[in-house]
């Protein structure tokens, strides 16, 4: 009886229908609902440019402090007009919002129940090393390749040239905190002071190593351990039941989701940014393309049947721009793929926080784009050393919308490059965010598919009847 499968395919059916439905509405209001306010914003961005080229031009410097406080009071005129226009679209993003909020409640326990089994299930420290080393080898080839491809097409395209876009005072502040580039601050991100406080955080990574420890010691301590296991993987069954009930509202959040992005930002800013946008999803493309091929290198053909197998989470971490929201629905469909479930469990967690390779190439290709609008030329050995600081200071960033602005924004002051000019991205990286979500979500799911076949715990798709 094949009882799941019509529900599934309706499921992706009524998102799909929710995407579009969100589009039409969201341009229905931006041309009416939030109109004045488009408008305005307009003429204060064609204002702020004006008065930036006049204090660029202007040598008395009584000049040049009556423009600054000009440009002052037209950036916090401008910021009252995105607050109201926020406030208006603010019943659609609301039901994005809590959707987002449904999947962070399930995320955490979810991670900790059912890499405790995993981790449990293998054994001992020995099979979670050798799983581990081999993860951490396709997470490694998987994020040095999304880099080296974001600087390789940004090289070719160079998008930063070809749009000549007025770039921003190097002063400006973007209001983005920078990301810490300390080796200490990298490792107190990594361990846990405290399991509870990162799970009230959501932090991946901490829960991933508490998860480790835990369950290495539940196996360890043999029989007792087994009771522990058990309960775990029932708690891990009823979390994705309630996964499942969450799911039902997917609909809804994609079309609240969609109706506020287009409702702010409108169709033209495609015209406007159209050579970076097209530039960066063929980027996205080829990578989709490179990661298939990869795959297929280990699991053959069934690289495929994977792709389709993850539709409706990919489709989901599209809508709403965050893989996370993913998470629970990419590790239940990887499951009935055929991957075991102590191994889904043990790297997708670290897939979320290592292996997020859409987030990756969009992080090579923005800060050369950037450095090529302000006009700054550098050499192919700076470039390698910005691609290995990317390399180590994106360990860990989460699956949320914006995380890997705050990383660019770090790397950036590191080279001397005027972090201002994020602000030529912050309007269209909604619609960026978007590609590299879905991005993240396929990195993913053929990397946990690869190691549950170098595992030899691949095994054929599992029957819908179930």
């Amino acid at each position: 009886m094949e009882t799941t499968s019509p529900k599934k395919s309706k499921l992706t059916l009524y998102i799909i229908i929710a995407l579009v439905v969100g589009i039409g509405l969201g341009f229905v209001l931006n041309k009416s609902y939030v109109a004045d306010e488009n408008t305005k914003l307009e003429a204060f961005e064609q204002r702020l440019q004006q008065t930036q080229q006049d204090i660029s031009k202007t040598t008395d410097s009584l000049a040049v402090v009556s423009l600054e406080q000009q440009k002052k009071s037209i950036i916090k005129e401008r910021g009252a007009v995105i607050s109201a226009r926020d406030k208006k679209v603010e019943p659609f993003s609301i039901l994005a919002d809590i959707f987002l909020r449904l999947i962070k409640m399930i995320v955490a326990p979810l991670v900790f129940t059912t890499l405790v089994v995993g981790v449990a299930k293998l054994g001992d420290i020995n099979s979670v090393g050798r799983i581990g080393g081999k993860t951490l080898l396709w997470f490694v080839g998987a994020s040095l390749t999304s880099l080296l491809l974001g600087m390789i097409l940004v090289n070719i395209f160079k998008p930063g040239i070809a749009m000549h876009l007025p770039v921003p005072d190097a002063g400006t502040d973007i209001g983005l905190a920078h990301n810490s580039l300390s080796l200490k601050d990298f490792l107190y991100h990594v361990f846990p002071a405290s399991v509870i406080d990162a799970m009230a955080k959501n932090e991946i990574l901490q829960i991933v190593v508490f998860s480790l420890f835990f369950g290495v010691a539940t196996a360890a301590i043999g029989e007792q351990g087994k009771i522990v296991i058990k309960a775990m993987d029932a708690i891990a069954h009823v979390i994705l039941k309630v996964t499942g009930y969450v799911m039902n509202f997917a609909p809804v959040a994609v079309f609240g989701a969609m109706t506020a992005i287009i409702a702010k930002q409108g169709l033209g800013i495609l015209k406007t940014y159209s050579i970076f946008i097209t530039e960066f999803y063929s980027g996205l493309l080829i990578l989709w393309i490179v990661l298939a091929l990869a795959g297929s290198l280990i699991i053959g053909k069934r690289v495929i049947a994977l792709l389709r197998k993850v539709k409706e989470p990919i489709l989901l971490a599209f809508s709403t721009s965050s893989s996370e929201a993913a998470f629970p629905k990419t590790m239940e469909l990887l499951q009935k793929f055929g991957c075991k479930d102590k191994i889904v469990s043990f790297v997708l967690p670290l897939g979320y926080s290592f292996n997020l390779d859409g987030s990756m190439m969009y992080m090579t290709f923005a800060s050369l784009f950037i450095a090529q609008s302000y006009g700054i030329e550098l050499s192919m050995a700076t470039q390698m050393s910005m691609l290995l600081v990317l390399m180590l200071t994106s360990k860990g960033i989460a699956g949320v919308p914006r995380a890997s602005l705050v990383v660019i924004a770090g790397t950036l002051a590191t080279f001397n490059i005027p972090e201002a000019g994020l602000a030529l991205l912050l309007g269209i990286d909604p619609l960026l965010d978007m590609g590299r979500s879905a991005t993240n979500v396929v990195g993913n799911s053929i990397a946990t598919a690869v190691v549950s076949k170098w595992e030899g715990e691949l095994v054929e798709e599992e029957s819908s009847s179930k």
